[in-house]
């Protein structure tokens, strides 16, 4: 049984008077609060930030440990803080900035800068709805767009003068979001050639068309995605976030300002967009492990 602080081990018999937990769900405990203070490096778990548990919870993620075992940890490790702050030992909870995981879906893995390029080469962009998939996917890649705001994206988001696109987020937020010269490309050659082709039955605001004129829909496209990825050959878990952890992951591989990311994403909290920067992290020190002399 793994050792742990005297406030662990406070918490336990708490927990065990208070609750008359079994003795395998407060071993259960006991070792979910010994890999917190085994992950946080000699740091107090009563001492830890929203940021240091999020570094942990990534780090659990890349070892490829179970969704249902991490949401397990996670409540555990609230439960700790909220019975501390009740107790009055513990002022603040650091655990309420992370975000629990989503049962039942694989997390998916991020994509290699080769594997997007070989996902983005499947589309036939000799024929319409291929031309717009691959400005869609490369659109995806380059902003980091939601799948649903790209779908949502009015022909008038586009700016292709300034290389933006206006994008309305979750709570209604707007953003200005930077395309990039590669998308931009692709996006004027299926704007020019491929949308008049599949609109012209239908008069629509929506940028992106469906074979039928009509706006294309998110599952439509998710669809989409997950034939090309078959085809392109990739074995790694696909969702329809695949291109926007692709996207934030690359950049921060390259020296992108966290907070930069963080507006282009439209996430709200700064340790939403956290996460990203310890899979780069890890993808790093994999690299190094693999390729030192001395790793």
């Amino acid at each position: 049984m793994p050792a742990v602080a005297a406030d662990i081990e406070r918490f336990l018999e708490e927990m065990w008077l208070e609750k008359a937990l079994s003795d395998n769900t407060l071993a259960a405990y006991r070792r979910d609060l010994a890999d917190v203070e085994r992950r946080l490096r000699g740091k107090r778990i009563d001492q830890a930030t929203t940021a240091d548990l999020a570094e942990c919870m990534a780090a659990r993620y890349q070892e490829g440990l179970k969704a249902r075992s991490t949401a397990r940890w996670l409540s555990c490790i609230r439960g700790y803080y909220k019975q501390g702050i009740r107790k009055g030992r513990l002022e603040t909870d650091p655990s309420l900035g992370i975000a629990a995981p989503k049962l039942g879906r694989a997390l998916p893995g991020v994509l290699t800068a080769r594997e997007v390029e070989q996902l983005l080469e499947v589309p036939t962009v000799d024929e319409p709805v291929g031309l717009r998939d691959r400005a869609m996917l490369e659109l995806l890649y380059a902003s980091g767009l939601r799948i649903s705001e790209l779908v949502n994206l009015p022909m008038v988001s586009l700016n292709v003068r300034q290389g933006v696109v206006r994008v309305v987020g979750k709570g209604d937020k707007e953003r200005l979001v930077p395309v990039g010269t590669v998308a931009l490309q692709w996006l004027r050659h299926y704007v020019d050639t491929a949308r008049p082709v599949l609109g012209h039955r239908h008069q629509t605001s929506a940028l992106f068309l469906s074979n039928r004129g009509e706006a294309m829909t998110r599952q439509n496209f998710w669809f989409a995605i997950k034939r090309y990825a078959e085809k392109a050959g990739i074995q790694k878990a696909i969702s329809p976030h695949t291109l926007r952890h692709a996207f934030a992951t690359h950049l921060l591989d390259n020296g992108a300002d966290l907070r930069a990311v963080q507006m282009m994403l439209g996430h709200a909290d700064l340790s939403t967009t956290q996460i990203y920067t310890h899979v780069a992290q890890a993808r790093l020190k994999a690299l190094h492990a693999e390729h030192h002399p001395r790793g």
